[in-house]
C-alpha cells in the first residue's frame, strides 16, 4: 500500500512539480490550495506526513495556522514546511508550533525527498516498536515510553514532536554525556540545519519549563553540544 503524503501549495505550477515528483517515487499524493480545504479532508482522514506552504493564499500565514489545527489532531503527524521566506524568525516559529522540519523551495528535490523519507522512515519504526512490550526510560523526575514516544515529568504529561522526542531520548540516555548537533539529527533520524537543532532544543526545554520553572534538564556545553544534567538520573 502507498504512503499517503498531503502537499498545500497554493502556486498550481509548484504544487502540481512536486505532486508529480512525489507520485514517481511511489507516494500517493493528495494536493490542496488552501487551508480550509486542506483542514476539511485532514480532519477526516490523517496522511502519513504533510508537506505544507507557509503563505497559503489570502493567507500569509495560513500554513502556521494549519500546522496548529493539525498538531490538535495529531501530535505525531510527520509535517515539513515548504515555504519561499527563509528567515530564522519563520523558520524557529515553525518549529515552535510543532513542524518536524522547515525547508524552502530553493532547495533540490532530491534533498527534499531524502527528508521525506527520514522522517517517514522513522515512523515506520515506531509503528514497529508497539507491537512489543513497552520500553521504558527513567531519569529522575523525567519518563519516556519509547514505544509510544511520550513523555513525563513529575507525573506530568509534556507533549513531544517525533523530532523532540528522539533528540530528547539521545540526551537522556546517557546523562552527563554531550551530544553535538550532528549526533541529534542521527537519532532524530532526520536532516536538518545546525539553527534548526538549536531550535528544536530551545523547545524542548520550553516545554519542561512550563511544567516546571526549575526544570535544568538540558544542559547546554557552548561549542560541542547539549547534554542531559546528570543529577537529574
Amino acid at each position: 500500500m502507498k504512503q499517503h503524503i498531503t502537499l498545500v501549495e497554493d502556486e498550481p505550477a509548484i504544487r502540481e512539480n512536486y505532486r508529480d515528483a512525489l507520485e514517481h517515487r511511489g507516494f500517493s499524493v493528495s494536493a490542496y490550495s488552501d487551508r480550509e480545504h486542506a483542514f476539511q479532508a485532514l480532519r477526516t482522514q490523517l496522511p502519513d506526513l504533510a508537506i505544507i506552504d507557509v503563505g497559503l493564499g489570502d493567507e500569509p500565514d495560513g500554513g502556521f495556522t494549519l500546522c496548529q489545527q493539525l498538531r490538535q489532531l495529531s501530535p505525531t503527524l510527520p509535517i515539513i514546511f515548504l515555504t519561499a521566506r527563509d528567515s530564522d524568525v519563520d523558520t524557529v516559529y515553525g518549529l515552535r508550533l510543532g513542524a518536524d522540519d522547515y525547508v524552502t523551495k530553493d532547495m533540490t528535490m532530491d534533498h527534499l525527498l531524502a527528508r521525506v523519507t527520514a522522517l517517514l522512515r522513522r515512523t515506520q519504526a515506531w509503528a514497529q516498536a508497539l507491537k512489543q512490550p513497552d520500553e521504558m526510560l527513567q531519569r529522575g523526575r523525567l519518563n519516556l515510553n519509547v514505544d509510544r514516544m511520550t513523555a513525563e515529568w513529575q507525573g506530568q504529561p509534556v507533549e513531544l514532536t517525533v523530532t523532540e522526542f528522539w533528540m530528547l531520548h539521545a540526551l537522556a540516555r546517557h546523562p552527563g554525556h554531550v551530544r553535538n548537533r550532528d549526533q541529534l539529527m542521527a537519532a532524530a533520524n532526520t536532516y536538518l540545519d545546525p539553527n534548526t537543532v538549536t531550535s528544536h532544543v530551545k523547545r524542548i526545554r520550553r516545554k519542561f519549563l512550563e511544567a516546571d520553572d526549575s526544570f535544568d534538564g538540558i544542559q547546554t556545553a557552548y561549542g560541542m553540544g547539549y547534554r542531559w544534567n546528570a543529577h537529574e538520573v
